[in-house]
């Protein structure tokens, strides 16, 4: 019988099974994605970290805490390789000066990316520690606790990044025109 839950999966990926590996990839590899591009505004860079991501992940499935969730794990480890790579290229995070095009309107944007490049542009001018609990949150779908172990850090503090980038990013939004 294969079993393919998330439990078994690195129970198999911790004897060696690359195919249960393959299966981890597979159902994870776009979140990790998204959460890299989302943190860093590059492709390739994103997909740097997608791929140090799994290779660190492979190397240190004897160190996963199996009484922890599998994706609060891997995301840490995405968002630690992220915020990394950010630190060791000096990205100054000064606001981003372009306007949005003339054509998109407020209806056409939310929180849920329906308009990505205005999300992405949006998201782009807050500080990388509130952009990064913007994109567990509201992007991944994380739960607080679950950002907290991802970010090291106690959920107030989670709670208040996020309302404080809540703010930050509806300010930029108000600016631009998206909101009133």
């Amino acid at each position: 019988m294969n079993d393919d839950t998330e439990g078994a999966l690195v129970l198999r990926c911790r004897a060696g099974d690359r195919t249960a590996f393959d299966a981890l990839l597979t159902r994870y590899e776009r979140q990790v994605f998204d959460i890299a591009y989302r943190i860093l505004h590059d492709r390739e860079d994103a997909i740097d970290v997608t791929q140090t991501t799994f290779l660190r992940a492979y190397e240190n499935f004897a160190r996963y805490d199996a009484a922890r969730q599998f994706r609060s794990w891997l995301y840490r480890i995405a968002v630690n390789d992220a915020l990394d790579l950010v630190r060791a290229r000096k990205q100054p995070e000064a606001l981003n000066e372009e306007q949005p095009d003339d054509h998109d309107g407020p209806e056409d944007i939310t929180l849920r990316g329906q308009d990505d490049g205005t999300l992405q542009r949006a998201l782009k001018t807050l500080r990388v520690e509130y952009r990064t609990v913007i994109v567990l949150k509201h992007l991944q779908g994380c739960s607080y606790e679950e950002i907290a172990l991802i970010l090291d850090c106690p959920v107030k503090t989670v709670k208040a990044r996020l309302f404080t980038a809540r703010q930050a990013l509806r300010d930029v939004l108000v600016e631009w025109g998206y909101i009133k």
